[in-house]
């Protein structure tokens, strides 16, 4: 079941999403009639969809700019839902920001190792919710953030074309999700220096994080052997530091 929520912007109201499609997956009514006006004031597309089911199906019939993701869904878990569209090459790029009511730090912590790009806690504040969807669309328009010099990244047989959004290992091109795209950009952009999982959340996530918050560290982890398994042969180019974080090798061929 589904439905669609239509343009209610208020004369003079700030657009600034060009019109980007978002899909809410929220089973409580209300909830997801909430999430419908504030981001469709906002100047987005909204259609909402109240299970995992129906979501999937809605995806693979016109892949959103955007999905708000509940994780407390009945039938399909929203974990499930992200896990399937994050498996699937056609999804796996598509941002997801995840709403969950628990407030334990581990689960909403899984969110993101799922491969979340955000995640917000109910209850919420409506504002925060749409600032958040426009940074994450923003991060999505340019994953690389890079100056006009740094177009072409290149390292033994990896290469980044940062304005076409590519990476090729080897000439074979490879999917990468936003996030590993910029933890790529900032690896090939260090070359030998080592990055901490701090520096790299900042650069791959935008968030600033506390080096002895092992949950969002872990984070990091999680990604980084996503991001090597992704680059095969190459991604054993990727070294851990031991207690600090990570670094690629300059001399990889």
């Amino acid at each position: 079941m589904k439905r669609l929520v239509k343009d209610g912007r208020e004369p003079g109201s700030e657009v600034t999403s060009r019109g980007q499609r978002i899909l809410v997956v929220e089973d409580e009514p209300d909830i997801a009639a909430l999430i419908g006006y504030q981001l469709t004031r906002a100047g987005f597309r909204v259609e909402t969809t109240l299970n995992g089911v129906e979501a999937l199906r809605t995806v693979a019939r016109d892949i959103p700019d955007l999905i708000v993701l509940d994780r407390m869904l009945p039938g399909i878990s929203g974990d499930e839902v992200l896990s399937r569209l994050k498996d699937d090459p056609e999804t796996q790029g598509v941002p997801v920001l995840v709403l969950t009511a628990k407030k334990e730090r581990e689960e909403r912590i899984a969110g993101l190792e799922l491969g979340a790009d955000d995640y917000l806690t109910k209850p919420f504040s409506p504002r925060e919710l749409v600032l958040r969807v426009q940074a994450i669309l923003r991060r999505a328009r340019e994953p690389g953030r890079v100056s006009a010099g740094s177009k072409v990244l290149r390292m033994g047989p990896i290469h980044m074309d940062v304005s076409a959004m590519q990476v090729s290992v080897s000439g074979e091109d490879i999917s990468l999700t936003p996030i590993e795209f910029r933890l790529l950009h900032a690896f090939l952009e260090s070359r030998e220096r080592t990055l901490s999982r701090r520096q790299l959340l900042e650069k791959a996530w935008d968030v600033e994080a506390d080096v002895s918050d092992r949950l969002e560290t872990r984070t990091v982890d999680m990604h980084v052997q996503r991001l090597r398994a992704k680059l095969g042969e190459a991604g054993d180019s990727i070294q851990t530091v031991r207690g600090f974080g990570y670094r690629l090798k300059k001399d990889l061929e």
